[in-house]
């Protein structure tokens, strides 16, 4: 791995690991809380609408997921909030429709769409300057919005009823929610690709909570986890010459089932333990 670090793609990849760890080691810690695991996927997938119109339009697709990305977001908080359209058909609905635009912008580009395969399944061995730029960006707002809204967003994760009861803002803190969701989707998009960004969007997060209850620590694991996950599977990925995107993915399952595994099979030696002391 330290002799691959003489190239500059593989540098790139390393940054860009260590920023989306960043980005889903916070974020990704209130999509398992609050359980909004599906919504997430539904943003992640419905951004791909963004891939697509970044193609029609000639310019960058990771441009394109950014705005598509945060319209979908507000798009499935308002429907799901001031419809009586139940929360999962909203999101089925914009998720397969964000999809189906995608498919249009990109039969409707002349030419072959270059590099589909990497916005759809990750493609971190190509990540240019430009998107690590763009994800230092987002990863600060990400962390400037989650540090000053840090107890508002903690009461709306664990009791969004007695936290509108009050005075918080609820509805709108979720909305802000959905939104850092979509930048951190812009985030991952280049690394797992927008099909697999749930799962590394979900899985250390899903780890970290097995380790502690405070929100603050688990922020901190998941990204520990995620950047262990991701440089791993990078390593992997360019030894083997495997995808990298599932690689990654793969390599965070594994570690989880088997860490999972592990305390299962440790927490009746440790209850006797406690027998025994009594």
């Amino acid at each position: 791995m330290i002799e691959a670090l003489q190239y500059e793609f593989m540098r790139n990849a390393l940054i860009a690991a260590v920023l989306a760890s960043v980005a889903c080691g916070i974020v990704g810690v209130y999509v398992v809380v609050k359980r909004i695991v599906f919504i997430g996927g539904g943003i992640a997938h419905a951004a791909f609408g963004g891939v697509g119109l970044g193609y029609f339009l000639g310019i960058n697709p990771v441009w394109g997921v950014l705005p598509f990305g945060i319209a979908s977001a507000l798009t499935m908080g308002l429907v799901s909030k001031k419809t009586k359209l139940p929360e999962d058909a909203a999101i089925g609905i914009l998720w397969s429709a964000g999809m189906a635009l995608g498919v249009i912008f990109i039969s409707l580009t002349p030419g072959y769409a270059p590099d589909l395969f990497g916005y759809l399944f990750g493609s971190i061995l190509t990540v240019p300057l430009s998107d690590i730029i763009l994800m230092v960006i987002l990863d600060t707002v990400i962390i400037l919005a989650v540090s000053l809204l840090y107890k508002e967003f903690l009461s709306v994760s664990f009791d969004e009823e007695f936290a509108t009861a009050v005075g918080v803002p609820a509805e709108q803190l979720y909305l802000v929610l959905l939104c850092l969701i979509a930048l951190t989707v812009v985030v991952l998009i280049r690394v797992v690709g927008i099909i697999l960004v749930i799962a590394l969007l979900t899985i250390p997060a899903a780890l970290s909570k097995q380790f502690t209850h405070s929100l603050k620590k688990m922020m901190f694991l998941s990204a520990l986890f995620s950047a262990a996950f991701t440089i791993c599977g990078l390593w992997l990925s360019y030894s083997f010459n495997l995808p990298s995107g599932a690689t990654i993915v793969l390599v965070s399952g594994v570690c989880f089932f088997l860490v999972s595994l592990i305390r299962k099979a440790a927490l009746p030696h440790s209850a006797g333990l406690h027998e025994k002391g009594d």
